[in-house]
């Protein structure tokens, strides 16, 4: 099964993802099949190929629900967002960070 999804890369501290269509049980840091895009973060900076995005779609391809909701933010599919599961220890640390703020 093939899935669209983000791939970190970057420095530490200098996130930079980019949108790839890869095997649903590969390693996320694994080979990709084919880039659809990138997203920078920090500029807020994005560039998808929408007929890329679309043809994979059509083809049976799902999407990580952060990248769903990409698609439906920029307009290329259309939906209600999905919710984002945060893992327990996520949550408790960015309360700490917001303790020592």
């Amino acid at each position: 099964m093939l899935i669209i999804r983000l791939q970190r890369t970057g420095k530490r501290n200098q996130a930079f993802f980019k949108v790839v269509l890869t095997e649903k049980k590969s390693s996320p840091k694994g080979k990709y099949i084919e880039k659809l895009g990138f997203l920078d973060p920090r500029t807020k900076r994005n560039t998808l190929k929408t007929e890329r995005i679309k043809y994979w779609l059509e083809r049976g391809a799902q999407t990580s629900d952060t990248v769903w909701n990409l698609l439906v933010k920029k307009g290329i599919i259309k939906g209600r967002k999905r919710k984002i599961k945060i893992s327990a220890k996520r949550k408790k640390r960015e309360e700490d960070k917001k303790e020592k703020k």
